[in-house]
């Protein structure tokens, strides 16, 4: 008795219905293999789809009117039988790793030939990863691209350098409502002459001129608003 091979079922997803006609046809067609068991034209008919069949490849479109399809690749991904081949026109490399990182077992431009589209859909179904070479190269280029060091913030920088003493000072002043220096100090268990010499180091670190513009510098990030323990 002959086995029956397994038949690859294919779902489909791209916004153009030509796309889908012809894809439908060529692997249904030229490959006894391969069944098209859905097809959508947005997220609304994929989703409709994924509810009756559980496709081997979904073969999808980067961009469905507008949407990128990279964010709803949780949705074909949900079973460990589903793997998604990408089918794109795009040439942005950052958008492909995304694919890639995503879920995405292959890339495959739209103007490969058609014996390359049945062969990445069979090579994809059997659980393998299919990158076309040129594509490859820039999307690995992109992968160990070293990353763009970020500039320092000057705001979390100035806040950074405050000492926990500085942070008391500064909370007692927010919480003060304009008391004066020596009832703060007073407050503070410091005297007037230790104060004012915080008070000095805070207006340098903070870019104040006073202690009106530490005042509103503090209210606006929020400083005294959270309990500083000191050493």
């Amino acid at each position: 008795m002959q086995v029956q091979e397994k038949t690859i079922q294919v779902m489909l997803v791209d916004d153009h219905k030509t796309m889908l006609w012809g894809l439908q046809r060529l692997l249904e067609s030229a490959h006894a293999g391969i069944t098209v068991v859905a097809s959508a034209t947005t997220l609304e008919e994929a989703r409709a789809a994924l509810a009756q069949c559980v496709p081997d490849v979904v073969l999808l479109d980067l961009d469905l009117n507008g949407v990128c399809a990279i964010d709803l690749l949780p949705l074909f991904l949900t079973n460990e039988r589903t793997r998604v081949l990408i089918f794109t026109g795009s040439r942005d490399d950052a958008l492909l790793e995304r694919a890639i990182r995503g879920g995405a077992r292959g890339l495959l431009r739209k103007d490969a030939p058609a014996e390359l589209v049945l062969k990445a859909v069979t090579k994809v179904s059997e659980g393998e990863l299919w990158i076309e070479h040129a594509m490859m190269a820039r999307v690995l280029n992109e992968l160990t691209r070293p990353a763009v060091p970020r500039r320092p913030d000057p705001e979390a920088q100035r806040l950074a350098s405050l000492t926990a003493r500085e942070h008391k000072i500064i909370a007692s002043i927010v919480s003060g409502n304009g008391a004066p220096n020596h009832s703060l100090a007073q407050s503070l268990f410091i005297s007037e002459h230790t104060l004012r010499n915080h008070l000095v180091s805070i207006y340098k670190k903070l870019g104040v001129a006073n202690r009106l513009e530490l005042y509103v510098y503090a209210v606006k990030h929020q400083l005294g608003t959270q309990e500083i323990s000191t050493s």
